[in-house]
């Protein structure tokens, strides 16, 4: 394969499952740890969970950015059929490999902690705080992916959605899930990272809300200037 050729569809699906898959196993599985290690203070597990997380995201959008965009968030695969970067008949098929990785990275998680694989969290994720702060993290992700990928380097894009992650377990209420896939994998794990699933669709709602208007933000301020480079390009 050449750097000009595109993978093809299979293996650009089997980067999306993959990389989700780890991304969620880092996230629960960080969170378990955390919390065993630092039982009662809340606060050290927050910053070890949200360290992890960051970290993970970097390598793996340097991993499989070149392959599949890394996108592992359904929220970003919809801005990028949007903006005509992923063809619209590719759409299931990311989304698909996106919630199953998410859901195996989760399972994967408990097994390692020697937790249930499946154990549907009791932790309540809901009320106005929580809604905006979902809305607030997923449209400040989708402005930093949007932003960042204009730069000639792919590594920008690791670093910027890797920092901003990791800032926004601190600044947001929700300690910013902002991605769907996640959200709804997240509620199959009864541990310190997980949410009731009776508060994912408020989320979930709010996320999608959240990536359109910044797409359609920066559809409107990137009018006319033209792409540098793309997210894994």
């Amino acid at each position: 394969m050449t750097d000009r050729e595109t993978p093809s569809l299979a293996r650009r699906v089997a980067a999306e499952g993959v990389g989700t898959c780890f991304l969620l196993a880092a996230v629960v599985g960080s969170g378990i740890m955390a919390e065993r290690l630092f039982p009662g203070s809340v606060g050290l597990a927050l910053l070890a969970n949200a360290i992890a997380t960051g970290a993970a995201l970097a390598a793996l959008i340097l991993t499989f950015g070149p392959i599949s965009g890394a996108h592992f968030n359904p929220a970003v695969t919809f801005s990028s059929v949007f903006n005509r970067e992923l063809s619209s008949t590719d759409l299931p098929f990311y989304l698909i490999a996106q919630l199953v990785g998410a859901v195996v990275g989760v399972i994967l998680a408990n097994l390692m902690f020697e937790l249930p694989a499946i154990s549907l969290s009791q932790h309540a994720r809901h009320g106005f705080g929580q809604i905006l702060s979902e809305l607030v993290a997923t449209f400040g992700l989708l402005t930093v992916i949007l932003g960042s990928s204009r730069s000639r380097s792919s590594e920008v894009v690791a670093i910027a959605v890797a920092a901003y992650i990791t800032a926004a377990y601190w600044f947001t209420a929700s300690t910013s899930f902002a991605n769907p896939a996640v959200t709804i994998a997240r509620s199959l794990s009864d541990t310190f990272a997980g949410i009731a699933p009776a508060d994912v669709a408020g989320f979930v709602g709010v996320q999608m809300l959240g990536a359109a208007a910044a797409t359609l933000l920066f559809r409107w301020l990137i009018s006319g200037i033209p792409v540098v480079t793309r997210i894994g390009e």
